[in-house]
């Protein structure tokens, strides 16, 4: 199959799978354990189905929204990733200029090689957010929140759900670590992939550019995974971050409702649902399981969105029913990056603002605002719990 070939993001897997070494798909592929919060994370969106309206002059419909006062072209985000050059020389910075042209969101990751204001310069005018992964002393954060506003980063996006390294079995036993190294098994599959291997040399030899002018920069332009996501993350670091960081501020890796609160308290804008693409910890719920939840618990004082699962634009409009203000997308992307670079990304968010605009008028909604739970074949059950002192009713539902 071919990029111009593919009609959906599964094709860009597909592609992605015969391009890419194996030891590399199953990093971008796989998750922890025996990755059943993979599999929920979808299994959670085909469980619910739709309920659709007639009689609606659906002629003119709109799939933009807005998030913290900023404009985007549809409701899906691409989310903070890690280690893109391991795909292609040029992966953040692609991923950048393709969400540029399509005004949409992107997320950039704090576990990449390329300094952030090079980002920034390669999106233009387009949003960025940025996602931070804390440092370990309070004047490195301070340093690095100094850097991300002087980029014109808009929000800020901490997540909270990584004190460790989840167990992540397959590059476990692919023997991969991050950054790559050079094995005899990667050897031996980049032969057949030459494409692959000839971005991967230039992106690592030693003597490149880009080698060169991050040994240049600051340390603080690259965060070592082992060292940046084996620190957890207190109250105590919300507040510092709060009261540096002046735009909106997220927080990525909420899987409960009774938690919401709290972090209200601690001055926070908005919460990403997510449980890090089954990357971290397995045997969880998937995050369209627990969105209602947490959207009953914030009850409207903050944005919520979702990430985990998302491959068609009806999984979007699910999870906007529900609740959620727009969804993250970061494998699909990250599939499209290595099927056909920019344009291959540029070609993913097409296919779901094709797909979202479409089901919507199928569905009988002009606009995103539109759709609630009514259009979610699902049952609730009001159902107490407890929170400190306080007994509440939440919506569960089924």
């Amino acid at each position: 199959m071919t990029l111009e070939r593919a009609i959906n993001l599964d094709d860009f897997r597909r592609i992605a799978r015969r391009r890419l070494p194996t030891v590399i798909f199953d990093m971008l592929d796989g998750g922890a354990g025996d990755e059943w919060a993979v599999r929920r994370n979808r299994e959670a969106f085909a469980s619910v189905s739709f309920r659709p309206k007639s009689l609606v002059d659906v002629t003119k419909r709109s799939v933009t929204t807005r998030l913290f006062g900023q404009e985007t072209s549809l409701p899906v985000l691409l989310a903070p990733t890690g280690a893109g050059q391991i795909i292609r020389r040029d992966a953040e910075l692609a991923v950048a200029r393709a969400a540029s042209k399509a005004n949409a969101i992107y997320v950039q990751g704090a576990m990449t090689a390329c300094p952030l204001e090079e980002v920034a310069s390669a999106a233009g005018d387009g949003t960025l957010w940025y996602q931070l992964y804390l440092p370990h002393t309070h004047d490195d954060t301070e340093a690095l929140l100094g850097r991300v506003a002087r980029a014109g980063y808009k929000a800020l996006v901490i997540t909270v759900d990584t004190p460790t390294f989840g167990g992540r079995e397959r590059d476990r036993r692919n023997e991969l670590a991050i950054p790559a190294k050079v094995t005899p098994k990667l050897i031996w599959e980049g032969v057949s992939r030459p494409a692959w291997s000839a971005e991967f040399i230039r992106a690592n030899h030693p003597f490149s550019l880009r080698k060169r002018a991050l040994r240049r920069s600051s340390p603080t332009i690259t965060q070592s995974p082992i060292t940046a996501t084996q620190w957890p993350v207190t109250s105590d670091d919300i507040q510092f971050v709060r009261r540096r960081w002046d735009g909106p501020l997220i927080v990525k890796g909420i899987m409960r409702s009774d938690e919401c609160a709290q972090y209200l308290d601690l001055g926070v804008d908005g919460f990403v649902v997510s449980n890090h693409g089954g990357r971290q910890l397995d045997n969880l719920p998937g995050t369209f399981d627990v969105l209602a939840e947490v959207v009953d618990a914030v009850a409207g004082h903050a944005t919520v969105l979702l990430d985990g699962g998302i491959r068609r634009g009806e999984d979007v409009l699910k999870a906007i029913a529900m609740g959620a203000s727009a969804v993250l997308v970061g494998r699909p992307y990250l599939f499209a990056l290595a099927a056909g670079g920019q344009a291959g990304v540029e070609g993913m968010i097409e296919i779901l603002r094709v797909e979202i605009d479409r089901a919507m008028a199928l569905l009988g909604v002009c606009s995103l605002e539109a759709l609630d739970r009514t259009f979610l074949n699902i049952t609730y059950d009001r159902t107490r719990r407890r929170s400190g002192d306080d007994t509440y009713l939440l919506d569960v539902c089924h």
